[in-house]
């Protein structure tokens, strides 16, 4: 019996086959299911995508250290559907006894949508901001950030309604997460560069009277 063809950009698989033929290719570090169809992302380059990638990361990472059930993950595979399987860059997501909405498989998949999913992309043009934006909406991820370093902007969108609209920035110019409480990004600052900026300002919010009862609220159900 011949055995299964590897995978390439352009083909319309199942998820089945996908998961199948992802795994016998262990040198690919990043492929995606979107609607159906397999998308391998080229090499990613050091300013345009992995100092960002960086700076969100430490963002994020630092956030759920500071508040009981929340993860964040780097790069991990998410089955949302039968036809979407997308690696995002970072996910933050509620932990099930949190209320979150994903859960984890037994062959350690992250199942269902996450509460926050998080994309760096090159620009408008990127698949990540139509189809793979498609498939997060249609599948309730309650909150995208997209950082467009080709255009030098951060849009952050959140889903009301069936429908993806953007948060807008505060008096202050911070935006902030309507799911995860404290979760404050100080834009201006990360399209600069300056990580010192962006935890100040997330450290107000960790610091935040919403933070610290949705912090309270996560302990006494972890606690029950």
């Amino acid at each position: 019996m011949a055995a299964e063809p590897l995978l390439e950009p352009g083909d319309r698989l199942t998820r089945a086959q996908f998961e199948r033929r992802y795994a016998r290719m262990p040198l690919v570090k990043k492929a995606e299911l979107i609607e159906g169809v397999v998308y391998m992302p080229s090499p990613v380059r050091a300013r345009r995508h992995g100092k960002p990638h960086n700076l969100l990361g430490t963002w994020l990472g630092v956030y759920a250290s500071e508040t009981p059930g929340v993860e964040c993950f780097d790069n991990s595979s998410v089955r949302l559907d039968l036809d979407n399987e997308p690696q995002p860059d970072l996910v933050l997501l509620k932990l099930p006894e949190n209320g979150g909405q994903a859960r984890f498989s037994e062959d350690d998949y992250i199942e269902g949508a996450p509460e926050l999913a998080v994309e760096i992309v090159g620009s408008s043009a990127a698949y990540d901001l139509h189809q793979k934006k498609r498939a997060y909406r249609r599948n309730g991820v309650r909150e995208y950030m997209a950082w467009i370093t080709g255009e030098g902007r951060v849009v952050w969108w959140e889903l009301v309604q069936g429908q993806y609209e953007d948060i807008p920035a505060d008096a202050s110019g911070l935006l902030k997460s309507k799911v995860f409480p404290g979760l404050w990004l100080d834009t201006s600052a990360l399209l600069r560069g300056d990580l010192k900026s962006v935890l100040v300002s997330l450290r107000r919010g960790l610091e935040s009277a919403e933070h610290r009862d949705a912090a309270e609220s996560a302990r006494a159900r972890k606690d029950r």
